[in-house]
């Protein structure tokens, strides 16, 4: 069925997730996974994070990042009420995999070998929720961000899924 024309460049730019502490969080999705950080807005109490993998090859200044992160698909935005990081009656927030709270579900990561970036992933010590090995999905991993969201590895392509 064609797109109604409304509708034809409409595109999936970002997700929202609340984190407790940006510098633990934001060297998880950068050091761990790789992706770079677009651009930083501050506001009296929260900050927002925009990050997204660089397919430009590096060649992007920082202007050019901040000023793509609406016009572009697959960004991540961290959202960070300050204080929560110093809070030591802070319980979290909801990672929407549990009661309360569930509903939302996970993040997906497409790599180009699953196990080679599991193997990765273990030596900067990620906490897994499931392994290539565990269950019977055998192509896909999850694991858990310093705020216990789950993020779903994925290869390119998974032959036979739903059928």
């Amino acid at each position: 069925m064609a797109p109604d024309p409304e509708t034809a460049n409409y595109g999936f730019n970002h997700t929202m997730i609340r984190v407790k502490d940006p510098k633990v969080s934001l060297k998880f999705y950068e050091e761990v996974l790789g992706m770079e950080l677009l651009s930083e807005v501050k506001f009296d109490s929260f900050t927002l994070y925009f990050l997204a993998f660089d397919k430009s090859g590096g060649k992007l200044t920082a202007k050019e990042k901040a000023e793509s992160r609406f016009s572009r698909e697959g960004v991540l935005e961290l959202t960070h009420n300050h204080g929560t990081e110093s809070d030591p009656t802070f319980k979290g927030y909801a990672s929407g995999n549990e009661e309360p709270g569930k509903g939302f579900g996970h993040i997906a990561i497409t790599v180009p070998d699953v196990e080679k970036a599991c193997e990765r992933f273990e030596k900067f010590g990620v906490n897994f929720k499931k392994r290539p090995s565990d269950g019977k999905m055998r192509d896909i991993a999850f694991i858990l961000d310093p705020d216990g969201y789950w993020i779903e590895i994925v290869p390119r392509s998974i032959p036979n899924l739903g059928k």
